[in-house]
């Protein structure tokens, strides 16, 4: 089969299973998978020879340390020190150690078996960050703590790759470069590729051309990669650098953004060619043996990861979740299993085997999720569900419910004012994470009785409603209205329909959590279009006194959608007329689109 036809074949594989598993609710990569074992010599055997596919596109795990290099800021990395090293250094620790002495007692050699521990140690990063993506989970507790573990781990594999070559039996051959040529090799990119990729970046940034850009990036990655494996180190290790070097530089952002749709490409085709890769031979000969070993991987990967959740004050849920996630076997496994074979550290018949534990350790995750998050949390969270925080009331003067983005910035500017406020959020996660940055906060639902008088609300003379759901906000609206009728409400409402539905409640001072900011940024964009500063405020504050005096109107008649379309079209003739009458010859008229976008996410 020709080199076109192969490719044909790989990514019409991929374009139809992956769109059908994400129907059924499983993860992309397994459906990447699953296209590479219909397409390989276990199934249709439309591709004959895999591993030449898959030694191609492991270039995707090159270009994927590539963007985790650039990513690595010091800045950032020193935020995430603790998490980073703490968590991820544990778990790469116990696991390997863990897994090492299993492999060792089941008949390994001790060398194989602690390539063995470390290779299976590792989680995917592809793998697990696409899962979390998808559910929308990557800001949760155990979104952000299994990040810094799969970080730690992306890091740990360059060492890796850089010590094993030296563990092999080869390592004092001829053929291979000596150690101080390896060394040399990583001072030299070190040391000279800061400013010489820097400045070849700023030349071909002056052409101005993008697509020369794009070609740059790329030399730069495949430079790199190729003169670590010429001083007989790994094609990672020196992609990593590259990335690491331009971590902060001026152009991080342009060269992650070209990268990064090859990246995605490569690292599809890459399961794609794992799962053709992958010896079904052996599942059909030893069924019971895999399947128990991959189970066992999981098994033993989530026991440790249930124990460093624990040891980190993680809630039981978020335990649970931070340890099925990232219980699995990883792509980098498969870099080290080759790597180890190829220097002798491990017969290729046992790396075959740990390659298929790892590929269906892979393939169970999505199941595995699934199970957990339809019949295991539901009774396991009917058991253990978190109590409400006792809350002792100060009498405080204000109370805010709702502790997200909008409430935070409520309060923070009390606390400037040293007003003292009691502070309500139902989120759990949410709770402890703020608290580790030292904010008094409680955990509690606003919309309960007994909580609001818990927390003071029959003393309180205010309370801010910040409430991000808007169900749940207008329920403590509700019950606030009901109960506190003295306490005056300040309610953030996420779009013109939340207000009026809390206006219809009674909360008469709302304000729309985006309105401000909106305008604030268009007074900016008309100053750079050389508007006056005066001739901006102008036009702001009419703007604002239009609007404001249109939502008004259109409260009269929200439920009636016939006339609140019509009002919107007569306000935005009215807003054109209103400039022109004006003279404000210099401030862009409007048609009254934003009103229509909005309204377009009213039944949202």
């Amino acid at each position: 089969m020709s080199l076109l036809s192969q490719g044909v074949v790989l990514l019409a594989s991929a374009v139809v299973a992956v769109p059908l598993l994400k129907r059924l609710g499983l993860a992309s990569v397994l459906g990447y998978l699953a296209a590479g074992v219909a397409i390989g010599p276990w199934g249709l055997g439309l591709i004959a020879q895999p591993d030449a596919i898959l030694h191609t596109t492991e270039f995707g795990v090159v270009l994927l340390l590539f963007i985790i290099g650039l990513e690595l800021q010091p800045s950032r990395l020193w935020v995430l020190r603790r998490a980073v090293f703490g968590l991820g250094g544990a778990q790469v620790l116990l696991t390997s150690l863990l897994l090492a002495l299993l492999a060792w007692l089941l008949g390994l050699p001790w060398l194989a078996a602690i390539v063995a521990g470390l290779a299976l140690s590792l989680s995917s990063t592809a793998f697990v960050l696409q899962m979390l993506a998808e559910k929308n989970q990557l800001t949760t507790r155990h979104g952000r703590d299994g990040f810094a573990v799969l970080l730690f781990q992306d890091l740990a594999v360059i060492p890796l790759l850089a010590i094993l070559p030296l563990l092999s039996p080869l390592a004092s051959t001829a053929s291979r470069p000596p150690a101080w040529v390896s060394l040399a090799a990583v001072a030299g990119v070190v040391l000279g590729g800061r400013f010489v990729l820097r400045t070849l970046l700023r030349k071909v940034a002056k052409a101005n051309s993008h697509e020369l850009f794009v070609m740059a990036t790329l030399l730069i990655v495949m430079a790199t990669a190729w003169g670590m494996e010429a001083a007989g180190l790994s094609l990672s290790l020196g992609a990593f650098l590259a990335g690491v070097l331009l971590a902060d530089s001026e152009y991080r952002h342009e060269l992650e953004a070209n990268i990064e749709p090859f990246k995605g490409v490569l690292l599809g085709l890459f399961f794609v060619a794992v799962g053709m890769a992958a010896n079904l031979g052996l599942l059909l000969a030893q069924p019971l043996l895999l399947l128990g070993l991959a189970l066992g991987l999981i098994v033993v990967k989530a026991a440790v990861l249930l124990l460093i959740g624990r040891m980190a004050g993680m809630e039981g849920r978020t335990q649970r979740r931070f340890a099925v996630y990232l219980a699995q076997g990883g792509e980098f496994a498969f870099v080290l299993l080759t790597l180890a074979v190829g220097q002798h550290l491990m017969d290729k018949a046992t790396a075959d085997l740990l390659a298929m534990v790892v590929t269906l350790s892979m393939a169970m995750t999505p199941f595995v999720v699934l199970l957990h998050e339809r019949w295991i949390a539901p009774r396991l969270d009917e058991q253990t569900v978190r109590e409400f925080d006792q809350i002792k009331s100060d009498q405080h003067r204000v109370i805010i419910a709702g502790f997200g983005r909008f409430g935070q910035i409520v309060a923070r500017v009390l606390r400037m004012r040293k007003i003292p406020a009691t502070v309500l959020e139902h989120s759990f996660e949410q709770v402890d994470f703020v608290r580790r940055f030292g904010n008094r906060i409680h955990y509690g639902d606003a919309s309960r009785l007994d909580v609001l008088r818990a927390a003071g609300a029959a003393d309180a003379e205010l309370f801010v409603l910040a409430i991000d759901d808007v169900e749940a906000s207008l329920r403590t609206a509700e019950t606030v209205r009901e109960h506190f009728p003295h306490l005056k409400i300040y309610a953030r409402a996420r779009n013109r329909f939340h207000y009026y539905r809390l206006r219809d409640l009674g909360v008469t001072v709302a304000t729309r959590e985006t309105f401000a900011a909106s305008l604030e940024m268009a007074g900016g964009v008309l100053q750079g279009l050389g508007v006056s500063s005066v001739g901006a405020a102008s036009t702001l504050a009419a703007f604002r006194a239009h609007d404001e005096a249109l939502l008004d109107k259109q409260y009269a008649v929200h439920h009636d959608e016939t006339q609140l379309m019509q009002t919107a079209r007569d306000a935005a003739q009215e807003l054109e007329g209103l400039f022109e009458s004006d003279g404000e010859k210099d401030a862009p008229s409007t048609n009254g689109a934003p009103d229509i976008e909005d309204m377009r996410s009213w039944g949202a």
